[in-house]
């Protein structure tokens, strides 16, 4: 290969046989479980990275069901959000997510900045209620429950809130170990769809674990829950502070 073939086809690794396609991603059917509770301010402060800023002590529980993703297949994943706000645009960070899914990990790590693992998230329907359960090697570290389709929210109401950006801390290191790269990034969703939206009675129980500390920002008070099926497309991200 010549230096000018390496750079034209340079994406991501291995070089010959990428994890993973070009974005954007498009997602069909996607299946959201989102309870919203109240948490410890002070355990906030400590994960929600400057120039964010948050109002109320509030974080997102997200359980997401892909069954169609464009490049990466069938996979579920599970984690947590937090409201944010960056010069004075709302937005959400992202604190945590587990997922099944290689290329998921990869792709969203390498290219985005999503701090994600791999792990063993699940979002089924039980009879009269909607599970989410996360486990860590075997370890359960999440269980949350929601009364299946009790009331219907406004669905032009959930697409403004999707539009909203996403805040990511993209992090790569260098050879020796050191930050090569530690900027915060910026990412949107477009031709976005929301086909349903739910509300409904729910519960969410979290267990400390080394590996997956989603029990750090506590669990003080359920705020709301949420259950979405939408398309929608993820697209490019971009720099929008560098910490170097």
């Amino acid at each position: 290969m010549t230096e000018d073939e390496i750079r034209k086809n340079a994406f991501s690794g291995p070089f010959t046989s990428p994890g993973f396609p070009r974005p954007p991603f498009r997602f069909k059917n996607r299946e959201i479980l989102i309870i919203s509770y109240r948490t410890d301010p002070e355990a906030l402060r400590k994960v929600v990275p400057e120039p964010l800023t948050f109002d109320e002590p509030v974080v997102k529980y997200e359980f997401i069901k892909m069954p169609d993703s464009s490049g990466l297949g069938s996979y579920t994943e599970s984690g947590q959000i937090i409201p944010v706000s960056y010069q004075g645009n709302e937005g959400s960070y992202t604190h945590a997510m587990y997922l099944n899914s290689f290329p998921g990990v990869t792709s969203g790590r390498e290219m985005y900045g999503y701090p994600k693992k791999l792990a063993e998230p699940l979002l089924e329907v039980r009879s009269d209620t909607l599970v989410g359960t996360l486990d860590y090697q075997g370890i359960r570290v999440a269980t949350a429950t929601m009364g299946y389709k009790y009331q219907p929210l406004d669905v032009a109401e959930i697409k403004a809130s999707l539009l909203k950006p996403g805040y990511l801390l993209k992090t790569i290191p260098d050879p020796d170990g050191t930050a090569r790269i530690c900027e915060l990034v910026v990412f949107t969703a477009s031709e976005i769809n929301v086909k349903e939206a739910w509300s409904g009675p729910a519960s969410l129980e979290l267990h400390p674990h080394c590996f997956a500390p989603v029990s750090s920002l506590p669990v003080l008070e359920i705020l709301s829950a949420v259950y979405i099926i939408t398309d929608l497309t993820l697209d490019n991200a971009r720099i929008i502070h560098n910490y170097l």
